[in-house]
């Protein structure tokens, strides 16, 4: 079924939301670390994020919390305002012109992006994490959980590090990842273990994870894990105390405010209706976020975050696909993640600082993995290279530069295809009166660029229930891979959930979209009019 209700998954959600968690919990530390500001800071986004986005999202599966593409510009903001409680009111400022942006309808930008650039955003980020991941696995955690940039601030490249940690083997961290591996990929492959919807692999990964380093530290063995700096490191109720900040409001004049929340809000919504547009992308449900209202709720979140001494947030691909791999189907999952932030942050710290890092680094080894498996690339290859050129360019500019310049880069080069193909724009749309009820037939162009997928996708969803719809490609020469994976989505999900009666006709082979006619259609009449 295509729509859910908050409760109709509540064994799985709860589950993917306590994956999600212990995703997010180190996440929500190295940014806050990465970004110069206390670490408390990144918890109270994290938990505002996961409660009050949750709840006011129209996403079913998008998590929100600090992001690492904001690190930079939270570091660099925090040291010219001279505080971080001066900050925290560009944060606030930055929520209200989010709130604005939704009421002008800007989210509806996310349309315009073309599937190959989210497909080569969602490979790079898988990448990213592993490139990054692998030193923590190998016990060499010099870079915090945050960095998620090419060049790191000790002036290294993510492949230097990555080599050097080759020399800076920690054996008990080896093994410890090796073994959360192996029970993860034991959790994916055995059906009995995956449908054990209560007991996600990645809690497994972390109980046994922490039973090993204890019996290797009773033992007295070499592989025993003692510094903290290979554990998580959750602040002491005193260090958050001390950490604590409000908003300076005497500085509402200040012009550096301003300039720093209006870079917050557009870079956050930029972010955010990515990940939002990725996210409805590995949704198996293909449920579309009306955008326009995540950016409302991003910017309340973003407020309340201010007013609380928290991070700037946006939508967050790791943990939303982390949150999709382990079985979360409704917004119960991210909303239970941000109650267990606030939670257990407060109350078991003494716990959670003995989790190993390197059983976080194999939990997200496999995220990464997922989001670029070898059969992504070989999928965009099938696809043609009209597809497959934009998406290599995205992955390869995501990794080297960051989020935001790759994906700009990508969407040029789908733009300069574009152009060389000189797509038209152009649909018919008409709706006939039979006895048995209305026809409609929307009528491609002869040829149908991404440009057009956001009014063939506001026609499609307005197509009331019950209807007759023939959509007719018979003229068309070309369609664009979005289009045709929108009206894949609709034949196969949307229409029956709408009890929708439709027909595709004239479909070229190579868009594998299977001729569907009429189910339900009686009347002679319209049978003949088709």
């Amino acid at each position: 079924m295509n729509n859910h209700s908050i409760f109709s998954n509540v064994r799985g959600d709860l589950a993917a939301g306590l994956v999600v968690f212990l995703v997010a919990l180190p996440l929500c530390l190295g940014i806050a670390l990465a970004s110069g500001a206390p670490l408390f800071s990144g918890i109270v986004s994290g938990v505002v994020g996961g409660v009050v986005v949750g709840f006011l999202s129209n996403s079913s599966l998008s998590v929100t919390g600090p992001a690492a593409g904001l690190t930079a510009i939270v570091l660099t903001a925090i040291t010219d305002l001279g505080g971080f409680n001066i900050f925290l009111l560009a944060v606030i400022l930055a929520g209200l012109l989010q709130i604005g942006l939704g009421f002008l309808r800007a989210g509806s930008f996310s349309n315009y992006f073309p599937t190959s650039v989210i497909e080569g955003m969602l490979a790079a980020i898988g990448i990213i994490i592993i490139l990054k991941q692998i030193p923590h696995a190998f016990g060499h955690d010099v870079t915090n959980e945050g960095d998620f940039f090419f060049i790191e601030k000790s002036g290294n490249t993510t492949f230097d590090t990555l080599i050097e940690s080759v020399n800076y083997i920690h054996l008990g961290s080896l093994f410890i990842a090796l073994v959360s591996l192996a029970i993860l990929i034991t959790w994916e492959k055995v059906p009995a273990l995956r449908n054990l919807k209560v007991i996600p692999g990645a809690l497994v990964v972390v109980v046994t994870s922490i039973l090993l380093n204890e019996f290797f530290i009773r033992s007295g063995s070499s592989l025993a894990i003692l510094s903290q700096n290979h554990l998580v490191n959750l602040p002491s109720l005193s260090e958050i105390k001390d950490g604590f900040a409000l908003p300076n409001f005497n500085e509402l004049a200040n012009e550096k405010v301003w300039i720093v929340a209006i870079t917050i809000a557009v870079v956050a919504s930029i972010e955010t209706l990515l990940c939002i547009e990725a996210t409805d992308k590995l949704d198996p449900y293909k449920r579309f976020t009306d955008t326009n209202r995540e950016l409302k709720a991003q910017g309340i979140g973003n407020l309340i975050s201010g007013l609380l001494g928290g991070l700037p947030m946006t939508s967050v691909v790791v943990r939303s696909s982390a949150n999709i791999n382990s079985g979360g189907r409704t917004k119960l999952a991210t909303i239970f993640h941000g109650v267990l932030l606030f939670s257990f942050a407060l109350s078991i710290p003494f716990i959670l600082n003995k989790i190993p890092l390197a059983a976080l680094a194999a939990v997200l080894l496999m995220v990464g993995y997922k989001l670029a498996k070898p059969s992504v690339f070989v999928h965009l290859w099938n696809n043609g290279y009209t597809q497959f050129v934009p998406f290599v360019i995205t992955v390869i500019a995501v990794v080297r530069i960051d989020l935001l310049k790759g994906v700009a880069i990508g969407l040029m080069a789908s733009i300069i295809f574009i152009l060389y193909q000189n797509l038209k724009i152009a649909y018919s749309f008409k709706k006939e009166s039979f006895k048995d009820g209305d026809i409609i037939t929307i009528k491609l162009a002869q040829e149908v660029s991404f440009l057009n997928k956001a009014a063939i996708k506001n026609t499609l969803a307005s197509i009331p229930r019950g209807s007759k719809l023939i959509i007719d490609a018979s003229n068309t020469k070309y369609i664009d891979f979005d289009v045709v994976e929108l009206i894949k989505d609709f034949k196969n999900i949307k229409a029956d959930d709408k009890e929708i009666d439709l027909t595709l006709k004239g479909f070229k082979e190579q868009y594998n979209l299977d001729t569907v006619e009429f189910k339900h259609v009686k009347i002679k009449e319209a049978k003949e009019a088709i």
